[in-house]
C-alpha cells in the first residue's frame, strides 16, 4: 500500500495542470486507483484496489465557498488555462469553486478526471493524457 509520504513526495513535482498527467502515471505506479478531491477545503482521498483509503490535505489551503450555481463553462475556461500551466493549484481551485464544483474524482484505471457539483451533476469528464 502506498504511504501519505509517497503521495507527498509526488504531490511536491506539481507546479501547474500541465503537470498533472506526470502526477496520475507516479501515483498510479504507487497503486492509487481512484483520488477524490475536495474543493472546499482540499482534501484529497486516495484509494487502492481493495478501497483502502489514505486521507491528505494540503498544509495551507483557504476555505472556498462552492458557488451554488455550477457553470460548465467557467470550468472548462478555468481547465483550459490551468492545463497550459497559466495557474497554480490553489488558483484553479479558486476557479473551481466558483464554477460550483464540490469534487472531482480521479478514476486511475479508466484514465478520466470528473468534476462534480453539490448536488452530483457531472460538469465535465476529461480523458487524463498518458505520459510515457
Amino acid at each position: 500500500m502506498f504511504t501519505i509520504e509517497d503521495i507527498r513526495a509526488a504531490e511536491l513535482k506539481i507546479k501547474t495542470g500541465a503537470d498533472f498527467p506526470e502526477f496520475i502515471k507516479e501515483i498510479k505506479e504507487l497503486g492509487v486507483k481512484r483520488n477524490d478531491v475536495y474543493v472546499s477545503n482540499g482534501l484529497s482521498i486516495y484509494f487502492d484496489d481493495e478501497d483502502n483509503a489514505l486521507q491528505a490535505s494540503p498544509d495551507e489551503y483557504p476555505d472556498l465557498i462552492i458557488n451554488e450555481e455550477s457553470s460548465a463553462g467557467k470550468l472548462e475556461h478555468a481547465l483550459k488555462v490551468h492545463q497550459q500551466g497559466e495557474t497554480d493549484y490553489f488558483t484553479f481551485c479558486k476557479q473551481a469553486a466558483d464554477a460550483g464544483v464540490e469534487k472531482w474524482v480521479t478514476d486511475l484505471e479508466e484514465m478520466t478526471c470528473t468534476y462534480l457539483d453539490a448536488e452530483g451533476n457531472e460538469l465535465v469528464k476529461e480523458k487524463i493524457p498518458s505520459v510515457k
